[in-house]
């Protein structure tokens, strides 16, 4: 058998020096141009958050949530005093300038400093949020303020059958980077999980690419935007390829 070659070091990882574990995030406001998010209260936002989805007849929009639809208020009540409690996942109600009622949630959750990664998701949407500036912009200030707490990888995951959701994470600026087969069960069903990031050295890019997408002169006086998020997004993540 052949000697080890011992003059030959292992490969390693990048030095970190100086960086330190980042702190949790807290559900404080938020706020943006056209949205603020603000921490998810039952007494406060349950009753609106019901409301805005019951367009949704269908409860299409549930599916690929482990909970949901809600046949009564006081069942969706009843879920939002559960995890409003919570600091993993930490819940945000989304509320559109202009108003005062919630429009839909989302949450950081997998927080895990040691790492230095944070984790985006709970994302329900009602017919009232979904395909708006305030929509976007609500992704925007959870992936900003993640970034500038200190947080390395901000993570993207879904039902790898979830079309819109994989969708979206590419618009957003997240790289896919795998599906998790038999990863977990819900609704009595499989998920096969497709995992996607983007992480510290990116955001800059991503961060104006937001920036101008988000701004007023980007929309005509119909409302119609003149450059895609996807196109910016895309281009920002070429930059640093």
């Amino acid at each position: 058998m052949a000697a080890a070659n011992l003059e030959t070091s292992p490969a390693i990882g990048a030095a970190l020096p100086g960086w330190q574990a980042p702190p949790a995030p807290k559900n404080t406001a938020l706020e943006g141009r056209y949205c603020r998010l603000e921490a998810l209260h039952a007494a406060q936002h349950a009753a609106a958050l019901y409301a805005a989805n019951a367009p949704d007849a269908s409860g299409h929009s549930w599916t690929y949530m482990a909970y949901g639809p809600f046949a009564q208020l006081a069942d969706y009540q009843r879920w939002v005093e559960q995890w409003a409690r919570s600091a993993d996942p930490l819940f945000f109600a989304i509320i559109e300038r202009g108003s005062t009622r919630a429009t839909g949630v989302a949450s950081y959750l997998r927080i895990t400093p040691a790492s230095g990664s944070i984790e985006v998701g709970h994302i329900h949407y009602s017919p009232v949020l979904a395909r708006t500036r305030a929509a976007t912009e609500a992704m925007y200030l959870l992936m900003q303020q993640a970034f500038q707490l200190g947080y390395r990888r901000y993570e993207w995951k879904c039902d790898a059958l979830n079309a819109p959701s994989r969708a979206a994470a590419l618009r957003l600026g997240f790289s896919f980077e795998g599906v998790f087969r038999q990863a977990t069960v819900y609704k009595q069903r499989n998920r096969d999980t497709a995992w996607y990031a983007m992480i510290d050295t990116e955001w800059p890019a991503l961060q104006a690419a937001f920036e101008r997408w988000l701004a007023p002169e980007n929309f005509d006086a119909a409302g119609r935007q003149r450059s895609a998020l996807s196109a910016l997004t895309s281009a920002a993540l070429q930059q640093r390829a």
